[in-house]
């Protein structure tokens, strides 16, 4: 992890719970012991955007879901988010989606996905396809994979994995895709993405993991050491690992243990200099130079 990553998961955590509130750089800023100019730098280094542009950002994303899941209206939810009139909404909202607030709430009425009242979750069946992601582990009957643009985070929506059935401790699920290292090699890599969870008992987090071609291992984590429970609002998590010289196939994701509901959005992969640390976990053990207790008296 690097120096500033648990100040800046900090701040997202503050920024999501500030929402409704008049906040910007130098609010953010101050939270974390910062200044703005030293700040702005840092943030936009960790998160790929300035804290202006994320919190508006947010804000939008959570205008489309309020005018996709309620009846709100259009001047209540531009209120909600900040701005000072519909007019100003409105125009913040076509340049980021692309079609005014009432033609969006129109078009991608949660009614239409659903045929349930508003607030309801999109309903797929377990096998659902999202294009480039699949589902496995151990027990993936058990878990449900899909899309929810009730809950996103940026865009139009969100990819959820949730536990469906009743689960032996241990159990798990993952949202993955793979693809080939060769573009990477030599590089060290961050994987981020935006996390959020409800009612997770067990663990989950974000992983990924290099193979060469037989398909052994050579970095791998997945945030075992730092796990995700319980119920958290959004937040960036990342992993930082190296592609050395025998890679083949990279392979990365979400996983969830146990029970609960994990949503992730805004993933990111790329490049960083090799002051950045790594998250690598140790996948084998220290081999003794000699057999050891044969006696079984130890």
């Amino acid at each position: 992890m690097s120096r500033y990553q648990e100040m800046i998961q900090d701040s997202l955590f503050y920024i999501e719970t500030h929402l409704h509130e008049e906040i910007g750089l130098v609010e953010v800023a101050s939270e974390a012991l910062l200044s703005p100019y030293h700040y702005h730098r840092v943030f936009r280094d960790e998160v790929g955007m300035t804290v202006i542009d994320y919190i508006r950002h947010r804000r939008m994303s959570l205008a489309s879901t309020a005018l996709r899941s309620t009846d709100a209206g259009i001047l209540d939810i531009s209120l909600a988010c900040g701005f000072e009139s519909q007019e100003a909404f409105t125009r913040a909202f076509r340049k980021m989606y692309g079609m005014p607030p009432g033609r969006f709430r129109k078009v991608f009425d949660l009614k239409l996905f659903t045929g349930k009242t508003r607030g309801g979750e999109v309903q797929m069946n377990s096998a659902t396809a999202i294009k480039g992601w699949m589902l496995t582990g151990s027990h993936p009957q058990n878990y449900e994979m899909s899309i929810d643009p009730a809950e996103v985070h940026h865009g139009k929506a969100s990819g959820y994995l949730k536990a469906v059935t009743p689960m032996e401790p241990n159990e798990f699920a993952t949202m993955m895709q793979q693809f080939r290292a060769d573009k990477y090699v030599g590089k060290r890599m961050k994987l981020s993405g935006f996390v959020k969870t409800d009612r997770v008992d067990a663990f989950c987090g974000l992983w990924m993991r290099v193979d060469n071609h037989v398909q052994d291992v050579l970095q791998f984590d997945n945030m075992h050491d730092r796990p995700i429970t319980g119920t958290q609002p959004w937040n960036q998590y990342s992993i930082v690992l190296d592609v050395p010289a025998e890679s083949a196939v990279i392979s990365f994701g979400v996983i969830l243990n146990g029970k609960g509901k994990v949503w992730v959005d805004s993933f990111r992969f790329e490049e960083v200099d090799l002051n950045t640390p790594l998250t690598h976990m140790e996948t084998e053990y220290e081999m003794s130079d000699e057999p050891t207790n044969l006696l079984f008296e130890e």
